[in-house]
């Protein structure tokens, strides 16, 4: 936007002067000449053009007639804004529709290679057999991408946006199928443009807990869980504390195994050959080369009772069995634990549910682990998305305030006054009331691209009321006209201007608001917000920025007289005279 604003300002000063130069032509003096001269389109846009400035003329000599109910309008436009700004549903990005989606599979910390690999293809083939998917690619084991062997990853491709239903459709229907797969639970996700997490979760948005203790961890974050799946603003809940898990655990008679003559690093060595990855040989071809691995039949990895059947070479030469001088035993453990920072972890993720927002998901997360009466040594904090929109709630208004000083203090320097700066800034809580009430009619949140497009109203609704109060001025100060005089002539003159550049930019941000397509969700906040605050804004700044011109006025007129400071007798007495009937 800057870079187009400081572009768009040099044409302007250069490109826009030489083709007005050349362009245009001189217009007789002869109205009716001038008239004569102009083609059919012409004629006709003229006298629309008339007939509306007549229209306005008539509201606004009403509202002039008015002033202190226009005033009392704009108060609370104010009010109603900042209500909205309270009650909008708030969010971090909106969610698209880009054609791909990712499938986090997760079965019981105890299960087996073998068994995880079953219930994966089952849950690819179910995804595989929507009318909508096109290609599904599946994978399992722990790796950088899996951190457990107990976790699957699905990459879903849909078909052509126009020949299939929404992805949250899919989603919810595949969901439904995948109710029917026991044994594993799947969380569905639509794959995004922006990402701002840089870790790999179940679901979109995480919730971290830590503690120093890690039995005290272990014990409440279950208890956590257990209150975010019971709340009605979240879905898909789901915890990457992985406590269940199954270790056998060799135990080895030490005197025992020393009597026999078998050494502890022949244990080892043994239980590697049967169970490890040792590379033995290398079969060199002319195109490739092939390790060989060593270990015990696949058979005999699947019990337990298998180590009974293995036998260790003693020292004298002698086969030893394994279960002459061990037993084992089974446990449970953790399959891993993760850390944040120093500490161990329990990350809890979730999804929006269904009509939600992300501000109410955030608020009933917040208000959950408040009431949970934990310890002091167990904290909590959002990560990734939801992380970053907690943070822009807190700079989001800031930078609207740090935008609108500086358009204060730019103004006041071009103005050289401290009042007619307000008089053009009260333009912009009409934007702001259109461009909410449009968000909210559409069922959009109140994101970082719907902020984009406030910034980018405050530019546009102020250049209405610039193109108004600097006409009224200069009419004041050359013409020697009263500022009622001044204001209403510059609003039937400036009328044709003002309506042509909104219309441009209105009719600019309608692709944007009712566009589809892939990834078009993200481009849908910045159109309505656009179209919305410019409706809006165009009705009421026309009639409003009139009468806040006349009361700065009075205001500017009463601070010179408290300072002692003449005013021209001719401006004096026609704002006395013009103001008389107000």
């Amino acid at each position: 936007l800057a870079t187009a604003i400081v572009a768009s300002a040099l044409v302007s000063l250069t490109l826009t002067a030489m083709m007005c130069a050349h362009i245009l032509k001189p217009q007789p003096k002869d109205k009716a000449q001038a008239h004569e001269q102009k083609n059919v389109v012409a004629r006709v846009s003229e006298r629309i053009w008339d007939r509306a400035v007549a229209a306005y003329d008539r509201g606004l000599q009403w509202v002039l007639q008015h002033q202190a109910l226009t005033l009392g309008a704009t108060a609370a436009t104010v009010l109603f804004t900042a209500l909205l700004a309270v009650v909008v549903p708030k969010g971090l990005f909106p969610q698209q529709d880009t054609g791909l989606l990712l499938g986090v599979t997760e079965a019981p910390p105890d299960i087996s290679f073998a068994a995880m690999s079953e219930r994966q293809r089952a849950v690819a083939d179910v995804v595989r057999a929507d009318p909508d998917v096109q290609t599904v690619s599946s994978f399992i084991g722990a790796d950088g991408t899996n951190p457990t062997l107990n976790s699957g990853r699905l990459s879903i491709t849909l078909k052509p946006h126009h020949a299939r239903a929404g992805a949250q459709e899919i989603i919810h229907r595949i969901s439904a199928r995948l109710s029917d797969v026991g044994g594993i639970a799947v969380y569905l996700q639509a794959v995004q443009d922006l990402q701002i997490d840089t870790r790999t979760s179940r679901t979109q948005y995480q919730y971290t807990l830590e503690d120093a203790d890690p039995d005290e961890l272990a014990a409440w974050a279950p208890r956590l869980l257990d209150r975010l799946r019971a709340l009605p603003d979240l879905t898909d809940v789901a915890s990457d504390q992985q406590a269940g898990g199954l270790q056998l655990a060799l135990v080895v008679d030490r005197d025992t195994a020393s009597r026999l003559g078998v050494t502890s690093q022949a244990v080892d060595d043994t239980l590697y050959d049967a169970f490890g990855q040792r590379q033995v040989s290398t079969i060199f071809t002319q195109l490739n080369l092939y390790r060989v691995i060593l270990e015990v039949s696949p058979a005999y990895q699947q019990n337990p009772q298998a180590l009974d059947q293995i036998y260790l070479r003693s020292q004298s030469g002698a086969s030893v069995p394994l279960s002459a001088f061990t037993h084992y035993e089974r446990r449970q453990v953790a399959l891993s634990i993760a850390h944040e920072g120093q500490f161990p972890a329990v990350t809890l993720s979730f999804n929006v549910a269904g009509g939600g927002s992300l501000g109410r998901a955030v608020k009933a997360v917040e208000e959950a682990f408040a009431g949970l009466g934990a310890p002091m040594g167990l904290h909590g904090d959002f990560q990734g998305a939801a992380r970053a929109f907690g943070e822009s709630l807190t700079s989001e208004p800031l930078l609207i305030l740090a935008a609108l000083i500086t358009m204060y203090i730019v103004l006041g320097v071009l103005y050289e006054s401290y009042i007619h700066p307000i008089t053009i800034l009260s333009t912009l809580p009409s934007a702001g009331v259109g461009a909410f009430l449009a968000l909210i009619v559409c069922g959009e949140e109140f994101s970082i691209i719907a902020l984009i497009g406030i910034i980018l109203l405050i530019g546009i609704v102020k250049k209405n009321a610039i193109m108004m109060i600097d006409f009224a001025l200069v009419a004041e100060r050359e013409e020697k006209k009263s500022p009622r005089e001044a204001i209403h002539q510059a609003c039937l003159l400036r009328f044709r201007p003002i309506m042509m550049t909104t219309a441009a930019a209105l009719l600019g941000g309608l692709p944007l608001a009712l566009g589809r397509g892939i990834g078009s969700e993200l481009r849908r906040p910045l159109g309505i917000t656009i179209v919305g605050g410019l409706l809006l804004s165009q009705v009421l700044t026309l009639f409003t920025t009139p009468v806040i011109y006349l009361y700065m006025e009075r205001a500017a007129s009463w601070v010179r007289r408290r300072r002692g400071i003449a005013e021209p007798a001719t401006e004096t007495a026609a704002a006395t005279g013009g103001e008389g009937s107000s």
